[in-house]
């Protein structure tokens, strides 16, 4: 009768451990699809917004100049820290930690971002170059170049709002007429300046997404200049090829940069709106803006693939390439046109 009990008890043991170990694994199961779903969730780019019912809201009325400007820099820099998931980039944890291509998207529009805070600060808020910068601008522009990617101590999303307040505080300043000493000039030439750097990170961003195929390029970093000289000697002809790896983080990237591109470029054509059509160049604005909302059709297939140049399978990155580099042509004109008397 005990060795009865025993083996009964046994089995009863044996039985209950199998039930844990079930309940173990579908917990775990339970969990990974919460995760997948949650990422793909927080992996959904933000809808486009308009800057003027955007400026509209943050100043309470009727926007002076520089506040579209200032209002969709602000709005940008709201939506990396306020859309689904929040900012990810610095994630340390799962779903976060296993997404690449959120964290792409998000230094693109985190870099337009950083390159229109440093031109409001030495350019659009001061009438000349021996005025003073705007005290705000000063101390926000450093802190959005805080390390993307820091977790703690301080966070990069505790930087950033740092500057949030800062960037708020001069758009207030500018709206207020009691206030005279936060300013934005609208001219031609603070315009084309912007534009430089524009145009550097898309024409940086088209070379990198066109060597997705790999290709042996000339090196011209000294063409037009015999004078010209560097730091150290390199090859006449180069191999150039973006690691397999990279690819799809290039590409949406790109596409952040696209995203952020074509909200500033709006506000840009509201508060140069009259510096515009003196050079007769705001169609050359539309078109950039045009070029660059192509970049953000829906992409329809599950990974960006990787075919070659005129293989079987497509190449999104030189699809991207494409738009890009139209654009940057674009902007190059729009730059020419503005240098003009």
């Amino acid at each position: 009768m005990e060795r009865l009990e025993r083996v009964w008890l046994g089995t009863v043991d044996r039985v209950s451990g199998a039930k844990k170990i079930q309940l173990v694994l579908a917990a775990i199961l339970l969990w990974l699809l919460v995760a997948a779903g949650l990422g793909m969730y927080w992996s959904q780019t933000p809808d486009a917004f308009d800057v003027r019912e955007q400026a509209q809201l943050q100043t309470g009325g009727e926007p002076v100049t520089g506040a579209h400007t200032t209002s969709t820099l602000i709005h940008l820099t709201e939506t990396l820290l306020e859309k689904p998931g929040g900012y990810l980039s610095n994630d340390v944890f799962p779903p976060g930690l296993w997404l690449d291509n959120m964290p792409s998207w998000e230094f693109g529009v985190l870099v337009q971002v950083r390159d229109m805070s440093r031109a409001m600060r030495k350019s659009f808020s001061r009438s000349q170059s021996q005025s003073t910068e705007d005290k705000a601008l000063a101390k926000a522009e450093p802190l959005l170049h805080f390390n993307h990617r820091n977790w703690i101590l301080p966070s990069t999303e505790a930087e950033y709002r740092k500057s949030l307040k800062l960037l708020r505080d001069y758009r207030d300043r500018l709206s207020d007429t009691s206030q005279p000493n936060a300013q934005f000039y609208s001219r031609a030439d603070n315009l084309r300046e912007w534009l430089g750097d524009v145009s550097t990170r898309l024409g940086s961003l088209s070379q990198r997404l066109s060597a997705s195929v790999g290709q042996r390029r000339i090196n011209t970093d000294l063409a037009g200049d015999s004078a010209g000289r560097q730091s150290t000697e390199s090859a006449g002809e180069m191999e150039i090829k973006t690691p397999w790896m990279e690819i799809d983080n290039v590409f949406h990237e790109a596409r952040g940069t696209a995203w952020a591109l074509i909200h500033l470029l709006e506000a840009v054509e509201q508060d140069f709106g009259d510096a515009l059509d003196k050079k007769n160049a705001r169609a050359s604005l539309r078109q950039i803006i045009r070029e660059l909302e192509a970049t953000q059709s829906t992409i329809w297939s599950p990974m960006i693939l990787n075919g070659s140049e005129f293989g079987f399978l497509a190449n999104h990155s030189l699809v991207m390439a494409s738009y890009i580099s139209r654009a940057n042509a674009a902007l190059i004109d729009l730059r020419d046109l503005l240098s003009q008397g």
